[in-house]
């Protein structure tokens, strides 16, 4: 694609808010938002954007030949290589691992799918409690688990991907918020998205809370790091009891009551988290959107259901 087509981005970016574009107050932000913009699609529009920021940052030293002269937004993409494909592409690299938001959202897309297939795993192996048969399948599958290098391997890639997701949520969050410092004077979250979407970062919160948690009470003594499995004896096969633990942990009602509400967080967190992660991939399109819609709301159902299930049917002795 030439350069010339760049002046359709231009366009585009003299759409947004001008409040939001009077806080960029420098060269490298403005240019950043230039990077942003070449991203988005609309139809050129002459000399309408050229004027509108000119109008926005009128004293730029770096961008006042361009927003001054009242050239056409056209004229402006053949004077700079701004949004050639290639110079973008570039500044991305130089900005970093999660320099540019658009990077951050892509990790945060892998990262979260990631870990949405370590909890089909962990539900699949923790459901196994429901044999009800004093805990022996899921002892074995357990120690399965807990023994098997590969596995063990893949804890420590489990954990880096959940603190690359930690660490690129609160980075764009962190982003979002300085993005715009000041709130609207009348803010209608309904219109555009939905309650649990705008607070992914605080339901991201309760769920690593929770996560610091559920380890300490399982993973901790499972992998002898604090205490161990040897005081709840061996399961009728003569398994490590993880079993016992289970039921010992359950039988506090205030620790049942926050996995549910542990649960209820992932739930929220799903329902947003699965769509968006295909939407940030470039996986958005009017035939199988919504077939990734329902399977994302069943997923964000039936997996914190499940989980959930656990700890209430040990409580009230479901599972014994």
């Amino acid at each position: 694609m030439k350069p010339t087509k760049g002046c359709r981005y231009l366009n585009a970016l003299a759409d947004i808010d001008l409040k939001v574009l009077k806080t960029l107050n420098s060269s490298r932000e403005v240019r950043s938002a230039l990077s942003e913009a070449t991203y988005l699609q609309a139809k050129p529009r002459g000399q309408a954007a050229g004027r509108t920021l000119s109008r926005t940052i009128p004293n730029n030293p770096a961008f006042a030949t361009c927003f001054h002269s009242n050239r056409p937004a056209r004229k402006f993409a053949l004077r700079t290589n701004a949004f050639h494909p290639f110079a973008v592409h570039t500044r991305m690299a130089r900005q970093g691992l999660f320099g540019s938001s658009l990077t951050k959202k892509y990790w945060m897309a892998l990262t979260g799918l990631f870990l949405i297939t370590f909890l089909v795993v962990h539900a699949g192996i923790n459901a196994m409690i429901f044999f009800n048969d004093g805990g022996v399948t899921f002892n074995f599958w357990g120690h399965f688990m807990g023994s098997n290098l590969i596995i063990r391997t893949m804890e420590l890639v489990l954990f880096a991907g959940l603190i690359l997701h930690v660490v690129d949520g609160l980075m764009l969050w962190n982003q979002n918020r300085a993005a715009r410092p000041v709130k609207y004077a009348v803010e209608k979250g309904s219109a555009n998205r939905t309650w649990y979407s705008a607070s992914m970062g605080i339901l991201g919160t309760l769920i690593l809370l929770f996560l610091v948690l559920h380890l300490w009470h399982f993973w901790v003594p499972s992998r002898r790091i604090v205490g161990s499995l040897e005081e709840y004896g061996v399961d009728a096969d003569g398994q490590e009891n993880l079993f016992a633990l289970m039921i010992e942990t359950f039988r506090n009602p205030l620790v049942v009551v926050i996995y549910v509400l542990g649960c209820f967080s992932l739930f929220w967190h799903l329902l947003h988290g699965f769509k968006s992660a295909f939407q940030s991939l470039g996986i958005n399109h009017k035939r199988y959107s919504p077939i990734i819609a329902i399977a994302g709301a069943a997923f964000s159902i039936v997996i914190p259901a499940l989980f959930a299930a656990m700890p209430v049917s040990m409580y009230l002795g479901w599972i014994k």
